[in-house]
C-alpha cells in the first residue's frame, strides 16, 4: 500500500536540513561569501555524485519504486560538465579528482543501488528537490559574489526542461506519495535521506578549509595594503 512519503521526508529531514545549512561553507555561501576556487571544487564533487546517481537511476529505470520519480528533466550531469568546462577548460576530466567525502558519497550510492535500490529515493529527494527548490536563489547569490551576470559556470542551477518549478515539484511529490512501498520501507528511505544530508555535510566541511584560507588571504592582502599606504585610520571602537 502506498504511503505519504513526501510529507514524511520533509518532516523527517528537517533537523538534518538545518544542520546542513549551518555548516560554515553553506552559511558563508548564503551570506554571499563565495570563493571561486572552493566553488569549482564543489562543482567537481557534485559531478561525481550526480554521475553515479544518474548512471544507477538510468540502469534501474524499470524498477517499480524508482521509475515513477526518474524524471530526466532533473538530470544534472550535462549541466555540471558544462560548468566544469567553464572553470577548468576542455580537458577538465584530467584536472578534477574525487575528494574523500565525494568518494564516500559515491560509494554509498553504488552500494545501495546494488543491495536495496529503493533507498535511492532518499538520495534522489535530498539532492534534486533541494536543487530545484533553492537553485535560483543560490544562482543569484553566486552570480553576485563572483561578479558573473551570466549562467556560465552556473548551469547546475538551471533546469531548461522545467517551465514551472512549483508545478513540477507538486508532480514530483505526488509521484513519491504513490510509490509502491510499505511503512517500514518508508522509514528506511527517510533514514537514508538523513544519511544523504550527512554525506553532503562532509563535502561542505571539506571545503571549509579552502574557504577559510581564501578569506584569510584576502584579509592579509587588505592589511598589507593598509601598511603600504601608511594608513593612520583608527579602528572603530566596539
Amino acid at each position: 500500500m502506498a504511503v505519504a512519503l513526501a510529507a514524511q521526508l520533509r518532516e523527517g529531514t528537517k533537523k538534518s536540513h538545518t544542520m546542513a545549512e549551518n555548516t560554515g561553507f553553506v552559511s558563508c555561501f548564503l551570506k554571499g561569501v563565495v570563493d571561486k576556487l572552493s566553488y569549482r571544487k564543489l562543482v567537481a564533487d557534485l559531478y561525481f555524485v550526480y554521475e553515479a546517481m544518474e548512471e544507477e537511476m538510468h540502469r534501474l529505470k524499470d524498477h517499480p519504486v524508482l521509475a515513477p520519480i526518474a524524471f530526466e528533466q532533473l538530470d544534472r550531469r550535462q549541466a555540471l560538465e558544462e560548468d566544469l568546462t567553464f572553470y577548468f577548460g576542455a580537458d577538465w576530466r584530467n584536472q578534477v579528482e574525487t575528494s574523500p567525502a565525494a568518494k564516500e558519497y559515491v560509494a554509498r550510492i553504488r552500494e545501495i543501488a546494488q543491495s536495496s535500490p529503493e533507498l535511492l529515493v532518499g538520495h534522489h529527494y535530498t539532492r534534486y528537490l533541494g536543487d530545484l527548490s533553492g537553485g535560483q536563489i543560490l544562482k543569484t547569490i553566486a552570480q553576485k559574489a563572483m561578479n558573473n551576470p551570466t549562467d556560465d559556470g552556473l548551469h547546475f542551477y538551471v533546469f531548461p526542461q522545467i517551465e514551472d518549478e512549483k508545478a513540477f515539484k507538486t508532480t514530483y511529490r505526488s509521484a513519491m506519495d504513490e510509490l509502491p512501498i510499505d511503512q517500514p520501507m518508508a522509514d528506511r528511505i527517510v533514514e537514508e535521506a538523513n544519511h544523504a544530508f550527512h554525506l553532503n555535510m562532509k563535502m561542505f566541511q571539506e571545503l571549509e578549509g579552502n574557504l577559510v584560507a581564501a578569506i584569510g588571504k584576502v584579509l592579509f592582502g587588505f592589511l598589507t595594503r593598509r601598511q603600504r599606504t601608511g594608513s593612520t585610520e583608527e579602528p572603530v571602537a566596539a
